[in-house]
């Protein structure tokens, strides 16, 4: 989970990128703009994750990680947001899910949760599997 932490922290600490560079003080060069925190970041879990800021090589350690998390806290079902596209993530990420132990089902969202962009998962009870 801290794994995940920090990989979200990196991608939102990525700061947008300016139409013209400000010059730079002595102050400025002395700090680092963005740093790591020396404590994970804690986030709250929710019943959906965009998988997007994501690198593909990334995408499988999320999403056990998240669902491995949402299972202990008991947070059923889940929305996971892979996009559309040519459905490379999809495909990936639901044969992923057919080999998790604590899965009960899945399938595509709702069409105004994202339709086939995104997959809705249910997951065992804590009590129905072994992590």
């Amino acid at each position: 989970m801290i794994k995940t932490l920090r990989r979200v922290w990196r991608a939102l600490r990525s700061p947008a990128p300016r139409a013209e560079p400000a010059a730079a003080s002595a102050e400025d060069e002395q700090e680092p703009a963005w740093s790591e925190p020396d404590e994970p970041l804690v986030v709250p879990l929710e019943d959906v994750i965009d998988l997007h800021p994501f690198a593909p090589q990334e995408i499988r350690s999320v999403v056990e990680e998240y669902l491995l998390a949402c299972c202990q806290a008991g947070l059923s079902p889940v929305r996971l947001i892979h996009g559309k596209g040519k459905g490379v993530q999809r495909n990936s990420i639901r044969a992923l899910l057919a080999r998790l132990p604590y899965v009960e089902e899945f399938h595509d969202a709702p069409p105004q949760a994202g339709g086939w962009g995104a997959t809705v998962v249910r997951l065992k009870p804590t009590d129905q599997h072994r992590t």
